[in-house]
Order: C-alpha cells, then structure tokens, then sequence
C-alpha cells in the first residue's frame, strides 16, 4: 500500500505565544543570513537541539526521529515528524513547517529536497551531523558541496541579546529558589531523591506561574551526598544523608531551550575541620574567579590564574573540569558552545554581552580527609565595563552548614 510521504500540519491550531518578540527573532536570522553570505551558502540545514530550538523558537523531541530547520536566504522551515502532529508549526517562528511520514526511511531527505531547489552549498552542523547522516546526505544530494555551519552559528549565539538576558536573569532567580527548596528538605535520613524532587517541584511550579504560555520539560535536579559528590553529574540516588554529609545541590530550571544552573557545596548539621578548610579554599578561587570575569580577559589565562591559587595549596591534581563555560541554548543532552569556556586551551577573549558561569570544583578522594567534591556556581553578564552577578544564592560554611529544620532565605 502506497501512503503519503509528507503532511501537513500547517494551521492545526492555533500559532503559541512565542519565548521572544519577532524583532529578537528576525535579529538572530538576520545575523545568520550575513555569516552564510560571507562564505557563499546558499542555504543551511541545522539538525541540533540547540540550533533548531535559537533560530526557529522549536525544542524537539528525537526519539529515534530526524529534525531539520533549513533556512536560505529569503525563508526558514522546520522539518518535523509525523509523530508530533501540528505541535512543531505552532511553535515554530515565521509559521513554515514541513512534517514527514514514517512510511518510507528516506522520507526526512524528500522534505529537504522540497526545500533545496537550486542550492549547491549547504551549511552542516559537522560537530552533530554523524558519519551515518552525512553519508545519506552525500547519497541523496550528490550535486551539494557541504560546508560548516556549527561554528558560525556558535559564534552568534555567544554574544546575548538583551532579551536573552532578561530572560536568563528570570530563570536564575527561579534556580535560587529550587537551591532553598532544597535546604528546606535536607535532614539527617532523608533520601537524596526526595530532596531533589522538592527542588525540582519547586522550580517548574514557578516556571509555570512566570510563563503561563510556555512548554513545561526537562526541569531537573541532581542532590548528591557523601561519595556521590565526587562527581559534578553523578545522577540522583536513594542514599539516604547522614549528618556529617558533604552535599551537593544542582538546580537545573529549563525554559524555552534556555539552561541556567545554581551549584553549592553544602554539610549536614557538621563539617570537620579538614572539610571546613578545603571549602574555604574552593570559595577563593571562586571569588578570584568572579573578578576575573570581564571584557577582554582571555579564558585560558583566567584558567592559569586560577590554577596557581590551587596550585600554592597542593590541590591542582584534584581539580576536575574547567572553571565555567558559557549559558543560554544548552541542557544535559544537548548543546554547548564549545569556543567560550574557561579552560587551558580555549583563547576566546570575553566581550560584553556574554553570559559566563564561575564554578570550581575539587574532587578530595575517599579515605583521605575531607573527601568528597567541592562545588560554588555563579551566572555572570559581562557589562562595558566589568559583569553583574546575577544569581543571588548564598555559599560557604557560614550559610551552608544546614541543621535540622533550617532554612536559607533568598
């Protein structure tokens, strides 16, 4: 039986309310339509998360499906499945979406060749379009010269506009209150997985009441205890906190494809003094950290700074990941923008406008004292002439020792 290869969803409802205003939209197509101008492509096809949901307003769901967004120079398109019904066009910024149908395994490819008449040069994501998909792409469209569009594009989304801001700034006060939420639930025999459901419970709550119109997914929270803390994402557990504890709370809040994350090192109701003085340690380089943050420090000689207070404590070989990295369109499983991170081999110079995280962290070894992992996280929005800290939650041992029934106001 012959079924139809492509449907059409377009006017299924109603078009949502979208994350941003249509001149922050138009402002991001534009800036992408120069970039593939100034190295000749004549259309680009995302497939990532990331760079489908910044372009177009639209987070999909994978499952085992592929997604594009093929944008050219006088229009955008999302390609989505038949699975999601008109949910992707109503999403979708401009109202151009084109859905395909399962009945056929070449499908996704005769959607985008609906949309590529004529084009010879086609912008790829090359650090998410795997060996598998390429190899279609170079099967289906043997006439196109592929070319990176993933580094251009990452390039643009690092500098935020003011609305971005705005929004990232909302969502850091909402992952303040999931990091109270948690200290409200720690307690001596309190399981992990309780605390963490608390926090996250909290959060999507007031996401909810923030933007009444927005989608509601991948909110999370990871509270980690004891050896769990080892790890800067070492999931959720059952273990249940023991007084003494080393802590971990991380608070996820997610809106619109947008992350922003509130990181603490806490203890259950005592610290020993080889802990207490290892978490002083990691709050001055976090402090040293903030101040570095500003126009035209380099990342990688923020990292070497840093390494030297480490360093001078014989603690450098514990350190476990760079210093920070930047925020806006990522999750856990998806995005990054690889060109701003505070690392040793990463030379980007900060220009305002950024959005960058200070987060150190030591991981001390079981058995040795003060085991376990220490971790402060601030967000930070480089200004003209510095940065404005923009989470407001508390750490280090005069806030954080957390004892039974205490709680920590924002």
């Amino acid at each position: 039986m012959e079924r139809e290869r492509l449907q059409n969803y377009v006017g299924n409802g109603a078009q949502v309310r979208p994350t941003f205003t249509q001149a922050e939209m138009q402002r991001r197509l534009d800036a992408l339509r120069t970039a593939m101008a100034g190295t000749e492509i004549d259309a680009a096809l995302f497939t990532s998360y990331h760079n489908i949901n910044y372009y177009s307003d639209f987070l999909y769901c994978q499952f085992g499906r592929r997604y594009g967004l093929l944008v050219d120079h006088q229009a955008m398109t999302s390609i989505s499945a038949g699975i999601d019904g008109g949910q992707p066009w109503r999403r979708t910024f401009g109202g151009r979406n084109l859905t395909y149908t399962d009945w056929r395994k070449d499908n996704y490819f005769h959607a985008i060749r609906q949309l590529t008449g004529g084009v010879r040069r086609l912008g790829i994501e090359f650090d998410h379009v795997n060996i598998d998909l390429l190899n279609l792409l170079k099967a289906e469209f043997p006439q196109m010269e592929f070319v990176d569009i993933a580094q251009p594009a990452m390039r643009l989304r690092m500098v935020k506009s003011p609305e971005e801001i705005a929004h990232i700034e909302k969502m850091t006060a909402i992952a303040d209150l999931g990091g109270a939420a948690v200290v409200e639930a720690v307690q001596v025999g309190v399981p992990e997985h309780e605390v963490a459901l608390h926090s996250t419970a909290t959060m999507v709550r007031e996401i909810a009441r923030t933007w009444p119109h927005a989608e509601l997914l991948d909110t999370w929270t990871w509270f980690q205890s004891g050896l769990n803390t080892d790890g800067a994402h070492n999931p959720v557990t059952s273990r249940r906190i023991e007084r003494g504890d080393i802590l971990s709370l991380n608070c996820f809040p997610m809106v619109a494809g947008y992350y922003v994350a509130l990181e603490r090192t806490l203890f259950a109701e005592t610290a020993s003094n080889a802990h207490l003085r290892l978490w002083a340690l990691n709050c001055k380089v976090h402090d040293r950290g903030k101040e570095l943050l500003v126009p035209g420090n380099r990342c990688s000689d923020i990292a070497k700074e840093l390494n030297e207070i480490y360093a001078a404590e014989d603690l450098l070989q514990y350190r476990s990941f760079g210093y920070g990295h930047s925020f806006g369109v990522l999750c856990h499983y998806y995005g990054r923008e690889a060109g701003l991170e505070l690392r040793e081999d990463c030379d980007t110079v900060l220009e305002p406008g950024m959005v960058v995280s200070m987060e150190p962290m030591i991981t001390i070894p079981e058995g040795m004292p003060g085991a376990g992992g220490y971790r402060e996280h601030d967000i930070l929005v480089l200004t003209e002439t510095g940065n404005r800290n923009i989470t407001g939650f508390p750490y280090g041992p005069e806030h954080l020792i957390v004892d039974h029934g205490a709680k920590v106001a924002c």
